[in-house]
């Protein structure tokens, strides 16, 4: 069975109900709450892909530093579910560390929201990190608020080809040098 609530007050309906859920879609729950560039941070809902969050913060020059593969068909909350990540993390973290406030509904119906709207918000026991992987055993996220970065002004890759895996692991050495 997938449930595919056109609200959240629909899901929080329906979950306690519903038997052998398989998969969610939030498509119908998906857009831009809140960005406010000053802070540098956005709430958006968990039904938006994971592209078009980011064109809507391109406008004011910012972005979430993570990139999953397939941008435009993950939704937010697959992304947080599933901890889905890039070869960006290397350089800038896992999408739980731009995450710095969560709405879920649980099992049961009931909306927890956990964290803030403020990168300075540490009080408690983060359940934002709890969720974020569970790949909605939890419970199903709804809202997710990050802090972002400024977008920058350019981006170079480099590529190298290396004949074997020692190659290789000598030109990570000399990078990490």
């Amino acid at each position: 069975m997938t449930l595919t609530p056109n609200s959240i007050e629909q899901l929080r309906e329906a979950l306690p109900k519903a038997k052998a859920v398989k998969a969610f879609d939030l498509s119908a729950i998906g857009k831009l709450i809140e960005h406010v560039p000053e802070d540098m941070t956005a709430t958006v809902q968990a039904g938006m892909n994971l592209g078009e969050f980011q064109t809507q913060l391109a406008q004011q020059n910012q972005w979430l530093p993570v990139d999953p593969p397939d941008p435009n068909t993950l939704s937010i909350g697959a992304l947080l579910a599933g901890n889905a990540t890039g070869p960006r993390r290397f350089g800038f973290g896992s999408v739980r560390d731009w995450l710095i406030g969560i709405a879920a509904v649980l099992p049961d119906g009931r909306l927890v929201r956990n964290g803030g709207k403020v990168v300075k918000n540490v009080a408690g026991f983060d359940l934002c990190k709890l969720f974020i992987g569970s790949r909605g055993t939890l419970g199903v996220i709804v809202e997710a608020t990050f802090k972002l970065l400024p977008k920058p002004e350019a981006e170079v890759f480099l590529k190298k080809e290396c004949a074997s895996l020692d190659d290789a692991e000598d030109v990570l050495q000399k990078l990490w040098e």
